[in-house]
C-alpha cells in the first residue's frame, strides 16, 4: 500500500542535510559575482563536495577536526616558555620551608664574618711582623702567627690566646742564631681598637733557639773548620787552622752547658794541631801539652845519624832522654853505640815526650834540621789555650728583657746545631 502522497517522508536517521546546500539556496540568482560561475558558487561545490564525501562514509583527518589558532611566533614562544620556566624556579623556591631559608641565610652570614675575621687576622699579623722588625732591627721582618678563634672577639676582649713569633738570623754576640721561635700565652692587650695598640703584657712564654752548625761553620771556622753534634752535649770540631803560612790540621772538643739562667758557654778540650806527619802541637803549659814529635817522625829520627846526633848534643835534650853521659859520649864517637841508643824500644818514647818549643828558644838551628819553618815555631807558642778556645767558641747569652724574666731551661745537641729551650714570666712589649 502506497503512503499517502501528502504525507512527508523523513530521511533515514543517519542522513544529514547539507549545508552549502542551504547556502546555494539563499543565491540571488545567475547573474554576478556569485552567480553559478562566481566564486562563491564555487566555494559552495568544494563544500558540497567534502559533504558528500561525509555522507558517503568518509571520515575527516586529525588536522580537519582540529580547532583553528592563531600561529605561535618564535620570539612570543621563547618569552612564553621562559616565563613560565621563571615561575617554576620562583615557586620551587617559594615553597621551601621557611627554617631552611634561615639555615641558608645563617650559613652565608657565618661565611661573611669568617672571611672579614680571617682579613683582619692577616692585616693584625703583618702589622705586628713590620713593628717587631723595625724595634728588633732585623734583616727580614718575623713571622707572626695569631692562635685562638674568632680573632675580632679576642681583640674586642683585649685578650689575645697565643701569639707565636718566629725569628730567623738574630745577631747574638760572635755568631748567629738560625732561628728563635717563642709562643707567648694569654696575651692582654693595652690597645684601642684594631689599629691602635700600644703594647702588650705577656705573663708566661716558652720557645727554643737553634745554634745552626752551618752558621758556625761559616762564621767561626771560616770555612774551614766544621762542627758536628755527638751524643747529648758535645761537639766536635774538624777542619783546617792557616798559622805562619801552613794549613795545621785542626781537631778540638767542645762540651755545651747552661750558664746560669741567661746564656751556654762551652769548655774546649782536646784542642790538638798537626804539623803535617812530622809534630802535633797541644796549647798549654803540662808536660803533655806543647810541640811534639809524632810517632813516625821520632821513629825515623833512629835512623838517621846526623840528626841524631844533633839531638845527642843538646844538654837539655840529654837529661830529658834520661840519657847517661857516658853513652852519649860514645854514641857520638861511634854509629854502632849510636844505633844501640837509638835501637832502644825507650828511645822512641822518650823522643816523643821532649817538647820542642823549649827546644827552639835554645837550638833554634836544630829544629831546622829536622825540617821545622822558624817562623812557624814562632807563631805556635801564640797559639794558647785561650785563643784557641775564644776562635771556637760557641756560648752566647739570652738578652736581658725590660721587665720580667728571660731564662735557659735547657741546652742540647742535635745533629744540625744547638737547640737551647727558654722560658719567660710577666714580660712587656711596647708601651704596656
Amino acid at each position: 500500500m502506497r503512503a499517502p502522497h501528502n504525507i512527508p517522508t523523513h530521511p533515514p536517521a543517519n542522513t544529514y542535510a547539507n549545508p552549502y546546500d542551504e547556502l546555494r539556496a539563499l543565491d540571488d540568482g545567475p547573474e554576478g559575482p556569485d552567480g553559478p560561475d562566481g566564486p562563491l558558487e564555487e566555494a559552495l561545490q568544494r563544500g558540497s563536495e567534502r559533504g558528500s564525501d561525509s555522507e558517503r562514509g568518509f571520515e575527516r583527518g586529525p588536522e580537519e577536526d582540529e580547532s583553528w589558532a592563531p600561529p605561535h611566533h618564535g620570539r612570543s614562544g621563547r618569552s612564553s616558555r621562559g616565563g613560565s620556566s621563571r615561575r617554576r624556579k620562583r615557586g620551587r623556591f617559594a615553597g621551601l620551608p621557611f627554617a631552611l631559608k634561615a639555615v641558608c641565610g645563617l650559613v652565608v652570614l657565618a661565611a661573611f664574618l669568617t672571611l672579614a675575621d680571617r682579613w683582619a687576622l692577616l692585616y693584625a699579623e703583618g702589622r705586628a711582623a713590620d713593628t717587631l722588625k723595625d724595634r728588633m732591627k732585623l734583616s727580614a721582618a718575623p713571622e707572626v702567627e695569631i692562635g685562638g678563634f674568632p680573632f675580632l672577639t679576642q681583640v674586642a676582649d683585649k685578650r689575645l690566646e697565643s701569639v707565636r713569633l718566629t725569628v730567623p738570623d738574630v745577631a747574638a754576640d760572635r755568631v748567629s742564631l738560625a732561628r728563635v721561635t717563642a709562643t707567648a700565652h694569654d696575651v692582654h692587650l693595652d690597645a684601642d681598637g684594631l689599629t691602635a695598640v700600644r703594647g702588650a703584657d705577656i705573663p708566661r712564654l716558652d720557645g727554643e733557639v737553634l745554634l745552626s752548625f752551618d752558621d758556625l761553620n761559616r762564621e767561626l771556622g771560616a770555612s774551614q773548620v766544621t762542627f758536628t753534634g755527638q751524643g747529648r752535649d758535645r761537639v766536635l770540631a774538624r777542619g783546617t787552622l792557616p798559622v805562619a803560612g801552613h794549613d795545621l790540621k785542626l781537631r778540638a772538643d767542645a762540651r755545651i752547658r747552661r750558664d746560669g739562667e741567661q746564656g751556654i758557654a762551652t769548655e774546649i778540650g782536646g784542642m790538638r794541631l798537626d804539623i803535617g806527619d812530622l809534630a802535633t802541637y797541644r796549647p798549654g803549659t803540662s808536660a803533655s801539652e806543647g810541640l811534639h814529635l809524632t810517632r813516625g817522625a821520632a821513629a825515623a829520627l833512629a835512623h838517621e845519624t846526623r840528626k841524631a846526633k844533633a839531638l845527642l848534643g843538646v844538654p837539655s835534650v840529654v837529661r830529658s832522654l834520661g840519657v847517661p853521659d857516658s853513652d852519649v859520649r860514645e854514641a857520638q864517637r861511634s854509629d854502632s853505640a849510636l844505633s844501640r841508643l837509638t835501637g832502644r824500644p825507650s828511645f822512641v818514647r822518650q823522643a816523643m815526650g821532649l817538647n820542642l818549643v823549649d827546644l827552639a828558644l835554645e837550638q833554634p838551628e836544630l829544629l831546622q834540621r829536622l825540617g821545622f819553618d822558624p817562623a812557624l815555631l814562632d807563631a805556635l807558642p801564640r797559639l794558647t789555650r785561650p785563643v784557641l778556645a775564644d776562635q771556637l767558641s760557641l756560648g752566647f747569652e739570652v738578652p736581658e728583657p725590660e721587665r720580667g724574666q728571660l731564662r735557659l731551661r735547657d741546652v742540647r745537641v742535635r745533629e744540625d746545631g744547638i737547640q737551647v729551650r727558654i722560658e719567660g714570666s710577666g714580660l712587656a712589649v711596647g708601651g704596656s
